[in-house]
C-alpha cells in the first residue's frame, strides 16, 4: 500500500523492466512515486506498470543506455510528462558468463564497457544537466555497483572492471554534485533473485576452483533499500549501501 512519503516525487529507473529495477520500480510506485520505467523492450516495461496498477504515474520509455541520444530522449520524455527529475536509480547492466581472461572476445569486451560504465556515465551527466536547471534544484542519483565492485569472482574482468569504475563514477559525481544539491550514492547487492543471479543456485566457481551453490534472498528487498534511499532528504546521503544475501561467500571470499 502506498505511503505517500515521496510526495509524488520524480524518478527515472534504468533497466526497469525485470529484475533489481523492476523491484525498484515497484517499490517507487507504491510509494507513490511517479516513476520513467526505461529498459531495452517494451513489453516489459508495460508490465511492470500493468502489474503496480500505476497508469497515469508511471510512463513506459524504451531506452538503449549505450546510446546516449536515447538516454537524452528518456529525460526528455520525463521532463515532459512531469516537469522535473527527483531520482534517477542508474540500474541497467550487463554481464557475461565465465569466461577465460584470455578468451574474451574484443566485442564483448566493449559491449560490457559500453553498457555498464558509458551508459551509467550517459545517465550520470543527463541527471546532472537537469536537476541542476530545475526549480527546485537538486536531486538524487543512485548507482547500481555490486558486490563486484568490491571483490571479483572468477573469470569475470569485464564485469568487475566495470563495477569497480561505477565506484570511481559514484564518487566523483558525489563531489561534483554538492553544488547543485545533488545526492550520489551506490548500492551494491550481492545475490538477488533474479534471472542473472539464478545460476548461483545450481553451483556457481568459487576462488579456490571449487563449484558451490549460493543463497539467494528476494530482489524485493533491494527494491525497499532503494526506496530507503531515494526517500532521504537531500541533506543526508548514504554513499555506499550493500545489501546481501546473509551467508553468500563475500566477507571471507577467496
Amino acid at each position: 500500500m502506498a505511503t505517500n512519503a515521496s510526495g509524488g516525487k520524480v524518478a527515472i529507473v534504468t533497466g526497469g523492466g525485470t529484475g533489481i529495477g523492476k523491484a525498484a520500480a515497484m517499490a517507487l510506485l507504491g510509494d507513490g512515486w511517479r516513476v520513467a520505467v526505461a529498459g531495452r523492450r517494451k513489453e516489459p516495461l508495460d508490465a511492470v506498470i500493468a502489474e503496480a496498477n500505476a497508469a497515469g504515474r508511471a510512463l513506459a520509455v524504451p531506452t538503449d543506455v549505450t546510446d546516449p541520444a536515447s538516454v537524452e530522449a528518456l529525460f526528455a520524455a520525463t521532463v515532459k510528462a512531469w516537469g522535473r527529475v527527483d531520482l534517477l536509480f542508474n540500474n541497467a547492466g550487463m554481464g557475461l558468463g565465465a569466461t577465460l581472461l584470455e578468451d574474451v572476445s574484443i566485442e564483448d569486451w566493449k559491449r560490457v564497457v559500453d553498457t555498464n560504465l558509458n551508459g551509467m556515465f550517459y545517465g550520470i551527466q543527463q541527471a546532472f544537466r537537469v536537476m541542476k536547471a530545475q526549480s527546485p534544484k537538486g536531486g538524487r542519483i543512485i548507482n547500481n555497483g555490486s558486490i563486484s565492485a568490491h571483490a571479483p569472482r572468477p573469470n569475470s574482468i569485464a564485469y568487475t572492471a566495470t563495477k569497480h569504475a561505477v565506484t570511481g563514477l559514484t564518487k566523483t559525481a558525489s563531489l561534483d554534485g554538492r553544488k547543485y544539491d545533488i545526492a550520489v550514492g551506490q548500492i551494491d547487492i550481492g545475490n538477488a533473485m533474479t534471472e542473472l543471479a539464478a545460476r548461483m543456485a545450481k553451483g556457481v566457481p568459487q576462488a579456490n576452483g571449487e563449484i558451490a551453490i549460493e543463497p539467494l534472498m528476494d530482489a524485493n528487498i533491494v527494491g525497499q533499500s532503494v526506496l530507503y534511499m531515494a526517500n532521504l532528504p537531500l541533506e543526508a546521503n548514504v554513499l555506499f549501501h550493500t545489501v546481501m544475501s546473509t551467508k553468500m561467500p563475500f566477507v571471507g571470499r577467496g
